[in-house]
């Protein structure tokens, strides 16, 4: 409720894809929306699965080909001060991709102010984020009043 984002949508700069499209047709069209992508936002809930095929599809080539940083967003917490502790969450490409140190991601809850900050600090054209597990501090928490 009340929750809204302006952003750039990259599905609404291809051609869209059908429920009925080829798996390769979707992937291509996949790979030409990251092309002009800044960042991914992956939204993971209690739903998440370990080896859902498109996700992690997406996840790899954000990640090992178009070097995206991920900012990932949990839905049902106020806050996140240990990324790790919701490692049992993520998905397998994703989990790899944290482990091996490949990926750079934010870890965030699904709360729009912290989303809205999110997507303006981290993009392809920012360096701040180095690694795998950052995560906004508890002072950031306080001062948008979710702590």
């Amino acid at each position: 409720n009340n929750f809204e984002l302006n952003f750039s949508d990259s599905h609404k700069k291809t051609y869209q894809v059908k429920d009925s499209s080829l798996r390769t047709t979707l992937q291509s069209r996949l790979l030409q929306r990251m092309k002009n992508s800044k960042s991914m936002l992956l939204i993971i809930s209690q739903d998440t699965n370990w080896d859902r095929g498109m996700l992690n599809f997406e996840i790899e080539k954000a990640v090992d080909y178009y070097k995206i940083p991920l900012i990932i967003a949990y839905t049902g917490y106020q806050y996140i001060l240990s990324p790790y502790e919701l490692s049992h969450m993520w998905p397998k490409a994703l989990s790899e991709r944290i482990h091996n140190k490949t990926a750079k991601c934010i870890h965030i809850p699904f709360k729009q102010v912290v989303i809205t900050s999110a997507l303006m600090q981290f993009s392809i054209h920012t360096k701040e984020l180095t690694g795998p597990d950052h995560f906004y501090n508890k002072t950031s928490y306080e001062n948008w009043g979710l702590l």
